[in-house]
C-alpha cells in the first residue's frame, strides 16, 4: 500500500507553499529521509523527506503549483524497486498525467512507456544506438516545445526520458542567457529585445509586505553619522586574538547588534508594535539581521539578543548568512523579529531610507565606510565615516526618540567599550 508525501507544517502563520523543484521523479528509487522535492514559502525554501524506502509515485503537483498544509502532492511505494513497477500511487488519471514509470508486461498500451516517437515525428526521435523510452507526459512535452528526445538528458529508471526531465530542460533553457526558442524572450523590430520571467514567490511576498507597510504605517527616516575609527581600531587590536579563540571573525554587525539594543532600552517605542488600538511593548530582543540572496532580501531574527556575546552574535550571523544562500533557513528562523538591521554598506550604498518590517516598528539601516572630512576641536581632520538611517512608525515614535535612538547608536559605537560597562 502505498505512502502519501504531504506538504508539513512550515511555521505559524503559514498555510500554503508553492512547489519548487523535484529532486527526483516518477519511478526513481528512494530511501527513507532522502529528499525528495523542494517547497517554496513567503520566507524560506525547505525540503520534504520520502517517507519511507520505495518508488516515487503518483506525483500531483508540478513545479510552480500551490499547495495546502496537509495536502498529498506524490506517494511513495513501499518496498517496489525502480525496476519494477509501482502498485498505485495515486489514481490512474494522475499517473497518466505526470508520466508515471510502469512496467511494459502489465500496463496498459496508452500509459507503456514508448521506445519510438510517434510517427511523423520519426526524424526527431533519438540518434541511432539511443535507448531512450519516452513516457506519454514527456512526449508531449517534447512535442509542444518542439524538442527531441536526443536533446533531453533522461533520469528515468531503464534508461526512461520523464515529464520531469523535458521540464527541467526547458526551465533551463529559459534561463541561458541565449534565450533559445521556447523562452519567454519577444523581439522587437529593432532588435531589442524583451523577457517575461515569473516573480518567485519570495519576491512576491517581499513585494506584498513593502507596499504594505507603506500603506498601513506613517512611515518617516532620520539620519545621522557615526565616527568608526574607535571601532576600527578596536577590531584591528583584537581581531585575530578574537578569531583565533572564538573561531570567528570581529565584524561591525556584532558592535551594532549591541549598540541597537543598548538603544531600544532607552527608546521602548522602538522595540514595540502596533495591534488594533493598543501599544504592545516587549522586554525582549529579537533582532532581525538583512541578508541578500539569489532569491531576494530575507531576515533571518538573533532570539533574545541580548543575551548574546560578540562571539555567540557573529556566528549566528554568518550561519545564517550560509545556510540562506543555500536556502536551508526555516521559516521560524524568518519570523517573530521585534527590530531589524539592514547593511546596505556591503553594496557601497551611501546613504538610503529602509523600509519597516511590518508589524515592526523601526529598521536602522547602516552604510559604507568612507574617510571623509570633519570639524574636530577647532581642526579638519579626515576621519572613517559612515551614514545611519532609522526609518520609523511615526504613528507610535515621535522624532524626538527617534533622534534619540540614533544618538545612542552613535555614542556607543563612537564609544565601544561603554557597551561593555553599560554605561
Amino acid at each position: 500500500m502505498s505512502v502519501d508525501v504531504t506538504v508539513p507544517s512550515v511555521g505559524e502563520s503559514i498555510s500554503e507553499v508553492f512547489i519548487g523543484t523535484w529532486l527526483k521523479g516518477e519511478g526513481d528509487a528512494v530511501v527513507k529521509d532522502e529528499a525528495l522535492v523542494e517547497l517554496e514559502t513567503d520566507k524560506a525554501t525547505l525540503e520534504v523527506s520520502a517517507p519511507v524506502d520505495g518508488v516515487l509515485t503518483g506525483i500531483r503537483k508540478q513545479a510552480g503549483d500551490s499547495a495546502n498544509v496537509g495536502d498529498v502532492i506524490a506517494s511513495v511505494e513501499p518496498g517496489a524497486s525502480a525496476d519494477a513497477a509501482p502498485k498505485g500511487g495515486g489514481d490512474g488519471d494522475a499517473a497518466k498525467d505526470t508520466g508515471v514509470a510502469k512496467d511494459v508486461d502489465t500496463a496498459e498500451a496508452s500509459d507503456a512507456p514508448t521506445s519510438e516517437p510517434p510517427k511523423d515525428a520519426a526524424s526527431d526521435g533519438p540518434a541511432a544506438g539511443d535507448d531512450v523510452k519516452v513516457m506519454p507526459a514527456a512526449q508531449r512535452l517534447l512535442d509542444e516545445h518542439g524538442l527531441k528526445a536526443s536533446d533531453v538528458k533522461a533520469t528515468g529508471p531503464g534508461g526512461r526520458l520523464l515529464k520531469d526531465d523535458v521540464q527541467k530542460h526547458v526551465e533551463a533553457a529559459k534561463a541561458a542567457p541565449s534565450a533559445p526558442a521556447g523562452a519567454p524572450t519577444a523581439v522587437a523590430a529593432d532588435g531589442r529585445t524583451e523577457e517575461a520571467v515569473p516573480m518567485s514567490t519570495l519576491r512576491r511576498r517581499i513585494a506584498e509586505r513593502l507596499v504594505q507597510a507603506q500603506q498601513t504605517a506613517a512611515l518617516l527616516t532620520t539620519f545621522n553619522e557615526i565616527d568608526m575609527s574607535a571601532v576600527m581600531a578596536l577590531r584591528a587590536e583584537y581581531k585575530e586574538s578574537f578569531e583565533k579563540r572564538h573561531g570567528v571573525r570581529l565584524g561591525f554587525m556584532s558592535f551594532f547588534v549591541k549598540a541597537t539594543i543598548d538603544a531600544l532600552k532607552s527608546t521602548p517605542q522602538l522595540n514595540a508594535e502596533i495591534r488594533g488600538t493598543d501599544i504592545v511593548y516587549k522586554d525582549y530582543y529579537d533582532i532581525g539581521v538583512a541578508v541578500s540572496t539569489k532569491r531576494g532580501l530575507v531576515v533571518p531574527v538573533l532570539r533574545d539578543a541580548e543575551r548574546l556575546s560578540f562571539a555567540e552574535v557573529e556566528k549566528s550571523i554568518g550561519d545564517f548568512g550560509q545556510r540562506a544562500q543555500a536556502g536551508k533557513l526555516t521559516p521560524d528562523e524568518l519570523q517573530g523579529g521585534t527590530f531589524t538591521i539592514t547593511n546596505g554598506g556591503v553594496f557601497g550604498s551611501l546613504m538610503s531610507t529602509p523600509i519597516v518590517n511590518p508589524p515592526q516598528s523601526g529598521v536602522l539601516g547602516m552604510h559604507t565606510i568612507q574617510e571623509r572630512p570633519i570639524a574636530l576641536k577647532g581642526q579638519v581632520v579626515i576621519r572613517p565615516m559612515m551614514y545611519v538611517a532609522l526609518t520609523y512608525d511615526h504613528r507610535i515614535v515621535d522624532g524626538r526618540e527617534a533622534v534619540t535612538f540614533l544618538k545612542r547608536i552613535k555614542e556607543a559605537v563612537e564609544n565601544p567599550t561603554r557597551m561593555l560597562i553599560e554605561v
